[in-house]
C-alpha cells in the first residue's frame, strides 16, 4: 500500500526479476530473484499494472500459449485451460479474442496466465485499477477465492482495496518501508 510513485510498482519488479535493486537483494523463498528467474518463475504468477496481454489473440490461444511456455503438453494445456477459465470466469468468453473483452474480463484473462502453472504465490499489481465498481468486486471476488491456496501480493493505493483482500500491510512511501502490520494496528496508528 502506498500513494502513486511511492516505489511498490517497483519493488514487485524487483521481486520477480524484472528490475535489479539499486543495493541489495530481492528473494522469494530464498530464491535470489535476479540469479535464479527460471526457478523463481516456477514458484510465482505475476500480473503486471499494464496486463500485457495480445489484443488480437483469442482467450484459449493466449492461454495455450501461456502453458507452453510453461512446458505443459498438449493434454494437460487443454486441461489445465479448462480449469482455469472456469476458476477465473471466463467460460462465456473463451472463443473472443483478447482486444474484444472489457477491462474487467481483460483483468480475468491476466489473471489466469499467472495462475496457469498453479504457482503458490501470486503478484499483483494493482489489479483493479481503472475498473469500474462492478468490475472491482468481480475481480476482487476472484482474488479472495484464490486466497485459499496461495500467498498474495497485492499492490494499491487505495486502502479500501487492501483492507477488503489482504491480511497484513506493508506501507511504501518513497521507496521506504514505513509500516509492516495488521489492518488493525494500521487502524490504531495516529490518524487511521
Amino acid at each position: 500500500l502506498g500513494p502513486n510513485g511511492a516505489g511498490k510498482s517497483s519493488t514487485l519488479k524487483m521481486l520477480v526479476g524484472l528490475l535489479n535493486p539499486s543495493e541489495g537483494t530481492a528473494s522469494i523463498q530464498g530464491i535470489e530473484a535476479q540469479a535464479d528467474t527460471i526457478a523463481l518463475k516456477r514458484q510465482i504468477g505475476y500480473l503486471a499494472e499494464n496486463n500485457p496481454v495480445y489484443p488480437d489473440m483469442y482467450v484459449k490461444e493466449f492461454l495455450a500459449f501461456i502453458g507452453k511456455l510453461h512446458g505443459f503438453t498438449s493434454d494437460a494445456c487443454s486441461k489445465r485451460i479448462q480449469e482455469v477459465i472456469e476458476a477465473v470466469g471466463l467460460t462465456r468468453e473463451q472463443n473472443k479474442k483478447i482486444g474484444e473483452l472489457s477491462k474487467g474480463y481483460q483483468q480475468r484473462v491476466g489473471i489466469a496466465q499467472a495462475i496457469f502453472h498453479n504457482p503458490n504465490i501470486l503478484i499483483l499489481d494493482e489489479p483493479t485499477s481503472g475498473l469500474d465498481p462492478n468490475q472491482m468486486e468481480e475481480i476482487r471476488n476472484l482474488i479472495l477465492s484464490l486466497k485459499s491456496n496461495k500467498t498474495i501480493l497485492f499492490s494499491s493505493h487505495l486502502l479500501g482495496e487492501v483492507e477488503s483482500i489482504c491480511d497484513r500491510i506493508l506501507l511504501i512511501n518513497k521507496g521506504k518501508l514505513m509500516a509492516d502490520c495488521s489492518i488493525q494496528e494500521a487502524k490504531s496508528y495516529p490518524g487511521g
